[in-house]
């Protein structure tokens, strides 16, 4: 049981690296927010794109830590440090496909959107600790009284400026990601949490048969 979660853990990790890289490689059509910002900050001070998604999620497991550490757990530390190393792996692999300035960008983009929506689902779905981002919205949702998702929408709009200002790629894609990874995120997250659910009902069954 615990190797299914764990499973489900590090497959969700690899897929939502593997998008979030695919969508930098035409990141001209613009970036999620905390992208924009790890581009911004890589393209500022060097370093690697996979090292800023680190080192700021790092920092907000940091503030979490701080303010509540109820959020953070085991998954949310692996969230953080894995992550940007799965995003610099593809990145730099060769085994994603590069930009053409094509109308195929578009496309490109759209696979990494779906795939990081797919990861997130999954690796949540098995309930393992949030990731560090995830815990910091939740932190922001309880001090301030707002819904989790308005405190997603104020953090992100946040860091969105911030990033831009720092040279960061914004464009028309940033403003359409909630629109379809959020969507695919919570589909994907209902339908593993449910087979999790089954194959835990399925197994209980035969424990009690066998006895």
């Amino acid at each position: 049981m615990h190797l299914i979660r764990w499973g489900m853990f590090f497959g969700g990790l690899c897929l939502l690296g593997m998008g979030n890289a695919l969508a930098v490689k035409v990141k001209f059509l613009g970036l999620h927010p905390w992208e924009v910002l790890n581009v911004a900050l890589f393209q500022q001070m060097g370093l690697t794109i996979g090292s800023w998604s680190i080192i700021t999620g790092l920092f907000l497991v940091l503030i979490t830590y701080i303010v509540d550490r109820k959020y953070i757990s085991l998954g949310t530390f692996l969230n953080a440090m894995c992550v940007g190393v799965i995003m610099d792996f593809f990145l730099w692999s060769g085994l994603l496909p590069e930009s053409s300035g094509t109308w195929t960008d578009y496309f490109i983009l759209l696979a990494g959107i779906l795939l990081a929506g797919i990861g997130g689902g999954l690796y949540v779905a098995s309930n393992l600790g949030a990731g560090p981002r995830d815990g910091f919205m939740l932190i922001v949702s309880e001090r301030t009284g707002i819904s989790v998702s308005r405190a997603r929408i104020l953090v992100e709009s946040i860091i969105l400026i911030f990033g831009f200002l720092l040279g960061g790629p914004v464009f028309i894609a940033t403003f359409i990601y909630t629109f379809i990874q959020s969507p695919v995120f919570q589909k994907s997250r209902m339908v593993f949490s449910g087979l999790l659910g089954k194959w835990v009902e399925r197994r209980s069954v035969t424990r009690v048969i066998q006895k």
